[in-house]
């Protein structure tokens, strides 16, 4: 295909942040020696390369200490392990009714298997959630909240700080799947009473798939067992996994070249803020909005008010009248435009949103896109749904 847009930015960024793919080369091509297990010099360029990635994340995000930043293959791993290190036999965990399944499907096998109970606090058709549902839902059981910080199928954005302010004072522990938000908008573990946050690096962060991190509190790092043990290069002389983060978190050889693409990525990030980085998305995404409400085919999910630029990250649903999803979704591919169909790994969003079972078409955007591009993928989407 000679042309296309790509707008499925939601699953993962694409083209990545420049130079990522280069200081993934450059990190394999000088040897790619692992960290903590040599003494010779290609070891410790690795050891400084994870020490200043840990660094990046725990500046973004204000982590409360650089130990407490582990390092994951995702969202996915980093949730599992958080909820499997942590919780117990007759815990009560509260999630929200909009979850992808990287929080929903964890939670409910730990149900199968008799060992914690959880409950769902329903949001609105827009995605948004009262935090005083959270609180309604609190028992003397309950742990852990996890809620997503913005939703992958409309966009919409969390009321964390409120929410982690009522863990707090509740005495819960509080935790954010960040997969749609990170690098987009500012997400402080300090202040917004944070203590699990699962990052993924190959969506807004712009680095490369297979990478990415859990980051604790103090509180949180000091009851998490650890999911996956073995080697780590340091205490050998132990039988058990070490005690100290993030040895205890991160058995095995790391994923060393990701992590050298989401340091450059990290870099990419600081070079180009990340006030700018949301105000345009921002901008693309009222632009895309503004043009799509004047269609009359077309249905949007979740936040449809161009102006409402701080509810909502660059991620858009919708369906046209008459056509099946997946049919507009082709008709869309095969001129150009790159879209996500479906259910988009998270049934009980689409349920809250009406939307279910045949799901929406998603378009999601990258900071790489402009104006005239969504202007672009909006005259494509109006010929469409014209001609059908």
């Amino acid at each position: 295909m000679d042309f296309f847009i790509n707008t499925d930015q939601a699953s993962t960024a694409s083209p990545k942040a420049p130079g990522v793919g280069n200081a993934m080369m450059r990190f394999i091509d000088a040897g790619a020696f692992n960290a903590s297990r040599g003494i010779y010099t290609g070891a410790f360029d690795t050891e400084a390369m994870l020490y200043r990635t840990r660094e990046q994340l725990s500046e973004l995000f204000d982590a409360p200490r650089l130990k407490n930043v582990t390092f994951s293959s995702g969202v996915t791993l980093a949730i599992n392990a958080l909820l499997y290190g942590i919780l117990e036999k007759g815990d009560h965990v509260i999630t929200r009714a909009m979850e992808h399944n990287a929080v929903i499907r964890p939670l409910a096998q730990l149900c199968e298997e008799g060992r914690i109970d959880f409950s769902t606090a329903m949001a609105d058709e827009e995605g948004r959630l009262d935090p005083e549902r959270i609180s309604d839902l609190i028992r003397p059981q309950t742990k852990l909240v996890l809620i997503t910080a913005a939703s992958n199928v409309v966009g919409t954005c969390l009321p964390i700080r409120e929410i982690g302010k009522i863990c707090r004072e509740r005495g819960i522990l509080f935790a954010v799947d960040s997969a749609q938000a990170a690098g987009t908008f500012p997400i402080s573990m300090r202040d917004d009473h944070i203590d699990a946050l699962a990052i993924t690096g190959h969506k807004g962060l712009m680095g490369p798939q297979g990478v990415g991190a859990l980051l604790l509190s103090d509180a949180a790092a000091g009851l998490i067992k650890p999911l996956v043990c073995g080697g780590t290069g340091s205490f050998s002389q132990l039988e058990t996994m070490p005690e100290p983060l993030p040895d205890r978190l991160e058995a095995g050889t790391l994923p060393l070249p990701a992590i050298a693409g989401l340091n450059r990525a990290l870099d990419w990030i600081e070079e180009t803020g990340l006030t700018n980085i949301h105000k345009h998305k921002a901008d693309l995404t009222a632009q895309f909005l503004r043009r799509v409400n004047k269609m009359p085919e077309i249905r949007v999910f979740g936040i449809s008010d161009p102006e409402d630029r701080e509810g909502r990250v660059a991620v858009v649903s919708l369906q046209a009248d008459g056509m099946d999803p997946s049919e507009l979704s082709q008709h869309l591919s095969e001129a150009g435009v790159l879209t996500r169909v479906g259910l988009h790994c998270a049934p009980r969003a689409h349920q809250t949103i009406a939307s279910y079972p045949e799901g929406t078409v998603r378009f999601s955007f990258a900071y790489s896109h402009s104006l005239p591009d969504i202007d672009k993928v909006a005259d494509i989407l109006k010929s469409i749904v014209q001609t059908s």
